[in-house]
């Protein structure tokens, strides 16, 4: 009888012990990996992991081959908000009060004209999770940078904004994309989606720039892209240009194009009624389908990139 019950005891500490193991613990860190002018060396070859380790020195966790992520809160940082894309909740503040779960996103490999060698780590914000999982369909994944310049054989931190801004869905952020956007001048480019269950998901363009010394969003397309929607029906995607034309240095102008094609919904559970670009609101009055181009043209004012001009409209196969 001893025998069974110190048999079972064994088993309900194991299992008590490993279900704790399971579970994602906190570590409280100083607010000084907050600081935007934290100076940072790190020797030749840079990895990615153990130098956001060395920005964000909570806990790290491997929970899978795609999911390593520090876990940390910050008990004496101030938090500020910051805008969430999807704008269907009030902005957050960061840090999160209930903790912070940071990823490496990827680390973008970048030479200037001069062979300057630069890395960019971009870092996956989401709020604390017990089973280290990213959740909510309408949060962003909030976006933040660090950027390295190689020295010899030291990476030396050049810039760091631990928090952006947030895109996407269910907290991870959209692949960022490296564009020049002027004489070695660069930004990130980058597409944000959501949309309801089952339902047709519009995408946005959004162009994040270092401007008057931080890191912020200069640019957003609307109507960049609608996919998700029934096989058949309203569809349509987009491409970007830069304009290098030799008129401007800096901040060159962007060709969006669009090309889709519109069929009048049927109203059926799966075929749904869509906002469509207002270039179309006309057409769409008169005709049920058609194919069509639209090419806009944005140009920077010193503190946005707005559209200018009228925008090119060309339609074909209307019925």
């Amino acid at each position: 009888m001893r025998l069974i019950c110190s048999g079972f005891l064994f088993l309900v500490f194991t299992f008590v012990c490993t279900a704790q193991d399971d579970v994602v613990q906190l570590k409280n860190i100083s607010d000084t990996i907050l600081n935007p002018k934290r100076i940072l060396k790190v020797a030749d070859p840079l990895d990615g992991i153990k130098t956001m380790q060395q920005l964000f020195p909570g806990k790290l966790y491997k929970k899978s081959p795609y999911n390593t992520f520090i876990s940390w809160k910050c008990s004496t940082c101030r938090p500020t908000s910051y805008t969430d894309v999807n704008g269907v909740e009030e902005d957050p503040l960061f840090p999160y009060r209930d903790g912070v779960a940071t990823r490496l996103d990827t680390t973008i490999n970048y030479t200037d004209s001069k062979g300057n060698q630069f890395k960019m780590l971009v870092f996956n914000h989401s709020v604390y999770d017990a089973d280290g999982s990213q959740t909510g369909r309408f949060s962003g994944g909030l976006l933040g940078l660090a950027k390295f310049a190689k020295n010899g054989n030291i990476w030396e931190m050049k810039s760091y904004q631990p928090a952006i801004a947030a895109f996407g869905a269910f907290s991870h952020i959209p692949a960022l994309k490296l564009v020049e956007i002027g004489e070695d001048q660069f930004a990130f480019s980058l597409i944000h989606a959501n949309g309801g269950a089952g339902g047709p998901y519009n995408a946005f363009l959004y162009l994040v720039v270092g401007f008057n010394g931080k890191y912020q969003t200069l640019m957003e397309v609307a109507d960049y892209r609608l996919s998700n929607n029934a096989e058949g029906s309203t569809e349509w995607s987009s491409t970007y240009k830069v304009v290098n034309d030799g008129k401007k240095k800096f901040f060159r102008d962007f060709v969006i194009t669009t090309t889709g094609f519109y069929k009048k919904a049927k109203g059926t559970e799966d075929d749904f009624e869509v906002e469509i670009p207002k270039e179309l609101s006309e057409m769409v009055k008169t005709k049920k389908q058609f194919n069509f181009t639209i090419e806009k043209r944005f140009s920077f004012d010193g503190k946005w990139y707005n559209i200018v001009g009228k925008p090119v409209v060309k339609f074909s196969n209307i019925k």
